[in-house]
Protein backbone atom coordinates (compact mmCIF):
# COMPACT_ATOMS: atom_id res chain seq x y z
CA UNK A 1 0.00 0.00 0.00
CA UNK A 2 2.89 2.27 0.76
CA UNK A 3 4.34 1.67 -2.73
CA UNK A 4 1.05 2.55 -4.41
CA UNK A 5 0.77 5.77 -2.40
CA UNK A 6 4.34 6.85 -3.22
CA UNK A 7 3.90 5.99 -6.90
CA UNK A 8 0.65 7.97 -7.04
CA UNK A 9 2.28 10.97 -5.38
CA UNK A 10 5.24 10.79 -7.81
CA UNK A 11 2.95 10.58 -10.85
CA UNK A 12 0.81 13.47 -9.61
CA UNK A 13 3.94 15.55 -9.07
CA UNK A 14 5.15 14.87 -12.61
CA UNK A 15 1.78 15.66 -14.15
CA UNK A 16 1.37 18.92 -12.24
CA UNK A 17 4.93 20.12 -12.88
CA UNK A 18 4.58 19.44 -16.62
CA UNK A 19 1.54 21.70 -16.93
CA UNK A 20 3.16 25.09 -16.42
CA UNK A 21 1.62 28.39 -17.48
CA UNK A 22 4.34 29.28 -20.05
CA UNK A 23 3.26 31.30 -23.05
CA UNK A 24 4.24 29.52 -26.24
CA UNK A 25 6.75 31.30 -28.47
CA UNK A 26 5.50 32.01 -31.98
CA UNK A 27 7.82 32.63 -34.92
CA UNK A 28 6.10 35.39 -36.90
CA UNK A 29 8.47 34.86 -39.86
CA UNK A 30 7.24 31.30 -40.20
CA UNK A 31 3.69 32.53 -40.73
CA UNK A 32 4.85 35.03 -43.35
CA UNK A 33 6.82 32.43 -45.28
CA UNK A 34 3.90 30.00 -45.03
CA UNK A 35 1.67 32.68 -46.53
CA UNK A 36 4.18 33.30 -49.34
CA UNK A 37 4.47 29.58 -50.03
CA UNK A 38 0.67 29.28 -50.08
CA UNK A 39 0.50 32.21 -52.50
CA UNK A 40 3.22 30.60 -54.66
CA UNK A 41 1.31 27.32 -54.56
CA UNK A 42 -1.84 29.09 -55.70
CA UNK A 43 -0.10 30.39 -58.86
CA UNK A 44 -0.90 28.38 -61.95
CA UNK A 45 1.89 26.66 -63.87
CA UNK A 46 1.40 29.16 -66.68
CA UNK A 47 1.79 32.08 -64.25
CA UNK A 48 4.98 30.58 -62.80
CA UNK A 49 6.36 30.03 -66.30
CA UNK A 50 5.50 33.58 -67.35
CA UNK A 51 7.15 34.94 -64.20
CA UNK A 52 10.31 32.91 -64.88
CA UNK A 53 10.46 34.08 -68.50
CA UNK A 54 9.98 37.72 -67.45
CA UNK A 55 12.67 37.38 -64.79
CA UNK A 56 15.20 35.91 -67.22
CA UNK A 57 14.30 38.36 -69.99
CA UNK A 58 14.81 41.25 -67.56
CA UNK A 59 18.33 40.10 -66.69
CA UNK A 60 19.67 38.89 -70.04
CA UNK A 61 22.30 41.14 -71.66
CA UNK A 62 22.88 41.96 -75.32
CA UNK A 63 26.22 41.03 -76.88
CA UNK A 64 27.93 43.71 -79.01
CA UNK A 65 30.32 43.37 -81.96
CA UNK A 66 33.01 45.36 -83.72
CA UNK A 67 32.43 46.77 -87.20
CA UNK A 68 32.24 44.03 -89.84
CA UNK A 69 33.03 41.29 -87.25
CA UNK A 70 31.08 38.29 -86.01
CA UNK A 71 33.40 36.74 -83.43
CA UNK A 72 32.46 37.27 -79.77
CA UNK A 73 34.99 39.71 -78.31
CA UNK A 74 36.81 38.81 -75.09
CA UNK A 75 35.12 41.78 -73.41
CA UNK A 76 31.70 40.27 -74.23
CA UNK A 77 32.45 36.69 -73.07
CA UNK A 78 31.32 37.49 -69.51
CA UNK A 79 27.89 38.50 -70.80
CA UNK A 80 27.58 35.24 -72.71
CA UNK A 81 28.52 33.27 -69.56
CA UNK A 82 26.05 35.18 -67.39
CA UNK A 83 23.30 34.68 -69.97
CA UNK A 84 24.09 30.96 -70.12
CA UNK A 85 23.75 30.79 -66.32
CA UNK A 86 20.33 32.43 -66.57
CA UNK A 87 19.24 30.02 -69.30
CA UNK A 88 20.49 27.02 -67.28
CA UNK A 89 18.96 27.97 -63.92
CA UNK A 90 16.52 25.66 -62.17
CA UNK A 91 13.23 25.50 -64.05
CA UNK A 92 14.54 27.21 -67.18
CA UNK A 93 15.79 24.08 -68.93
CA UNK A 94 12.50 23.69 -70.82
CA UNK A 95 12.58 27.23 -72.23
CA UNK A 96 13.72 28.04 -75.76
CA UNK A 97 16.06 30.88 -76.61
CA UNK A 98 15.92 32.90 -79.83
CA UNK A 99 19.27 34.52 -80.66
CA UNK A 100 18.73 37.55 -82.90
CA UNK A 101 21.64 38.94 -84.95
CA UNK A 102 21.60 42.63 -85.89
CA UNK A 103 23.85 44.97 -87.88
CA UNK A 104 24.43 48.65 -88.48
CA UNK A 105 23.33 50.25 -91.75
CA UNK A 106 26.67 49.89 -93.56
CA UNK A 107 26.70 47.28 -96.32
CA UNK A 108 24.07 45.79 -98.58
CA UNK A 109 20.93 44.19 -97.24
CA UNK A 110 22.21 40.76 -98.26
CA UNK A 111 25.60 41.29 -96.65
CA UNK A 112 24.07 42.53 -93.38
CA UNK A 113 21.61 39.65 -93.28
CA UNK A 114 24.50 37.17 -93.64
CA UNK A 115 26.61 39.04 -91.04
CA UNK A 116 23.69 39.09 -88.57
CA UNK A 117 23.28 35.35 -89.02
CA UNK A 118 27.02 34.77 -88.43
CA UNK A 119 26.79 36.84 -85.24
CA UNK A 120 23.79 34.88 -84.00
CA UNK A 121 25.52 31.55 -84.76
CA UNK A 122 28.70 32.72 -83.05
CA UNK A 123 26.77 33.53 -79.87
CA UNK A 124 24.82 30.27 -80.10
CA UNK A 125 28.11 28.35 -80.23
CA UNK A 126 29.38 30.28 -77.21
CA UNK A 127 26.19 29.47 -75.27
CA UNK A 128 26.55 25.79 -76.13
CA UNK A 129 30.16 25.86 -74.88
CA UNK A 130 28.72 27.29 -71.65
CA UNK A 131 26.35 24.35 -71.20
CA UNK A 132 23.13 25.49 -72.88
CA UNK A 133 21.56 22.66 -74.87
CA UNK A 134 21.92 23.32 -78.61
CA UNK A 135 18.39 22.12 -79.38
CA UNK A 136 16.93 24.91 -77.22
CA UNK A 137 18.53 27.66 -79.31
CA UNK A 138 17.19 29.12 -82.57
CA UNK A 139 19.05 31.77 -84.56
CA UNK A 140 17.65 34.52 -86.74
CA UNK A 141 19.11 37.53 -88.52
CA UNK A 142 17.41 40.89 -88.84
CA UNK A 143 20.36 42.42 -90.67
CA UNK A 144 20.00 46.19 -90.48
CA UNK A 145 16.18 46.14 -90.27
CA UNK A 146 15.85 46.45 -86.45
CA UNK A 147 18.02 49.36 -85.34
CA UNK A 148 17.84 50.54 -81.74
CA UNK A 149 19.47 53.84 -82.66
CA UNK A 150 19.01 55.87 -85.85
CA UNK A 151 21.32 58.82 -85.26
CA UNK A 152 24.12 59.07 -87.82
CA UNK A 153 27.08 58.49 -85.49
CA UNK A 154 29.71 55.86 -84.70
CA UNK A 155 28.31 55.30 -81.20
CA UNK A 156 24.85 54.73 -82.63
CA UNK A 157 26.23 52.28 -85.20
CA UNK A 158 27.97 50.41 -82.35
CA UNK A 159 24.64 50.02 -80.51
CA UNK A 160 23.10 48.42 -83.61
CA UNK A 161 25.89 45.80 -84.01
CA UNK A 162 24.42 43.38 -81.48
CA UNK A 163 22.83 40.07 -80.66
CA UNK A 164 19.64 40.14 -78.61
CA UNK A 165 17.90 37.24 -76.84
CA UNK A 166 14.23 36.34 -76.58
CA UNK A 167 13.19 33.71 -74.03
CA UNK A 168 10.26 31.60 -75.21
CA UNK A 169 8.10 28.92 -73.56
Amino acid sequence: MKKVLLTSVAIAGLVLSGCSKKTPEVDMNANASDANMHQHDSMSDADRLAALIASIQGQVQNVYFDFDKFNVKASEQGKVSQNASLFNQHGANTLSIKVEGNCDEWGTDEYNYALGLKRAKSVKDALVRNGVSEDRIAVVSYGESSPVCTTKSKSCDAENRRVEFKVLP
